[in-house]
């Protein structure tokens, strides 16, 4: 074996290749052909791509099952931690990830905890495809230890209160009311709202397949939101509208997710309500469903939770000031 003089140890046990003043880490393992490959790779320049790369992994999971039976929105969310995989490791060869590696990865994005954890649940996901391919034996991302977003980044969603909803009903412009009944009448997720087509409208129920649970729902609508449905459908006309977005900009063409939260950030500035967001829309929903003596599984019927522990958080806190009202009237 030809002498690697150009090799420095790390004291913790990571190896580089020190050239002209800088340090080139190597993944493989030591003494293995891709430990050399690497090696030489780094001293000539000419880094090659193996043939078990992370960028061949990717491309090749893509066209499975795996990634086609993916709804929409997980996709999104995929995407975005598989381009950050291309960036940092895309020509590597997937046999030389070690556990060490995926949690540095995690640790160095622990600044968007969310993403964060989303790097060991991608790398998880794409190293079984590997094991499937015949390319690794062992998953090494598996029971990663997710991260906790510290409390002082943790933001609640505040729940509309009555004069928010009332100023906001009182002095909103068109659009962004539209979007406002939509949230609370609905009392689905804000990804969902710009998924609603004039065909899902009946005159008195929308229909829709939420995008994170698949689950179809019908969803009677409340008087305001039906006023601001009939409203909008009455200004388009004759035209053809069974297969055009409800929500949609002004020159016709659909909205996206971050089009519309640009569009309520800008009115709830200019109207003094920014502390109260889109999310929170859904909460003010739960909340009123709650008011009206709706039981958990009422709720879940309209909201489309799968498990009731959100609901037991938005209709509890909801339940527990309409209790102590009731109960001061008792006092009296």
């Amino acid at each position: 074996m030809v002498k690697k003089k150009y090799l420095w140890r790390h004291p913790a046990g990571r190896i580089y290749v020190r050239l002209k003043g800088r340090l080139y880490r190597i993944h493989a393992q030591e003494g293995t052909e891709d430990f050399d490959r690497e090696y030489w790779e780094i001293l000539t320049g000419k880094r090659m791509q193996a043939k078990t790369s992370w960028n061949a992994l990717i491309e090749d999971y893509r066209t499975s099952d795996r990634w086609l039976g993916l709804k929409p929105r997980t996709r999104q969310d995929y995407d975005k931690v598989m381009l950050y995989l291309r960036e940092k490791i895309g020509p590597r060869d997937v046999k030389s990830l070690t556990r060490s590696d995926v949690i540095a990865a995690q640790k160095a994005n622990s600044h968007r905890t969310r993403f964060a954890n989303y790097i060991p649940q991608m790398l998880v996901i794409l190293c079984e495809h590997a094991i499937d391919s015949g390319w690794i034996a062992n998953n090494p991302a598996k029971g990663v230890r997710a991260l906790k977003t510290p409390q002082h980044r943790k933001k609640e969603h505040l729940p509309w209160p009555d004069w928010a909803v009332d100023k906001f009903r009182a002095e909103a412009s068109d659009l962004p009311r539209l979007i406002f009944e939509i949230g609370v009448g609905s009392v689905q997720r804000p990804g969902d709202w710009v998924g609603f087509r004039w065909g899902d409208y009946d005159g008195d129920s929308l229909t829709l397949r939420q995008n994170k649970t698949d689950k179809p729902l019908v969803l009677p609508c409340t008087a305001e939101l039906k006023s601001a449905l009939d409203t909008a459908k009455a200004a388009l006309g004759v035209i053809p509208i069974a297969g055009k977005p409800i929500l949609s900009k002004l020159d016709g063409n659909p909205m996206g997710y971050r089009y519309m939260s640009q569009v309520m950030l800008r009115e709830r500035r200019r109207l003094g309500l920014e502390a109260y967001d889109l999310h929170a829309l859904r909460y003010r929903g739960v909340q009123e469903l709650a008011w009206q003596g709706c039981t958990d599984d009422e709720i879940a019927a309209y909201s489309g939770h799968a498990t009731k522990a959100m609901i037991e958080k938005y209709a509890g806190e909801a339940r527990q000031v309409m209790r102590a009202r009731q109960a001061r009237e008792k006092r009296k």
